[in-house]
């Protein structure tokens, strides 16, 4: 059901999100001195690529819709232990893609893991 405030509060949500957006990503440049994160805050963004990459990658090579993987007959088991040990002995990217998709893809396409 459409009513005729409506479309209104539609645009004033997408004015007022446009505008903390804007204001946020241009919170540093409305200083005019120079402003420095605190120590403790930058050693803990040293670990946050890490931990968003754990927390993105980690659930999708164990579960599978929206429940731990039932059985070790799946190709990700595999190649995400691949990949991980691939980067950390390389520390190359495209060596840990390539790894990976080398173990995932014969035991996905070959034996229908």
């Amino acid at each position: 059901m459409n009513t005729p405030g409506t479309e209104l509060w539609t645009v004033l949500v997408i004015v007022g999100l446009a505008a903390v957006t804007v204001l946020s990503r241009c919170f540093f440049f409305i200083f005019d001195r120079p402003w420095a994160l605190p120590a403790w805050a930058e050693r803990a963004l040293q670990y946050a690529p890490v931990a968003a990459l754990a927390g993105v990658v980690a659930p999708e090579i164990v579960m599978q819709a929206g429940h731990l993987v039932p059985t070790w007959h799946d190709a990700r088991l595999f190649a995400g232990p691949v990949g991980a040990l691939l980067f950390y002995w390389r520390r190359n990217v495209l060596a840990t893609i390539a790894g990976g998709m080398a173990v995932y893809l014969p035991l996905h396409l070959g034996l229908g893991w």
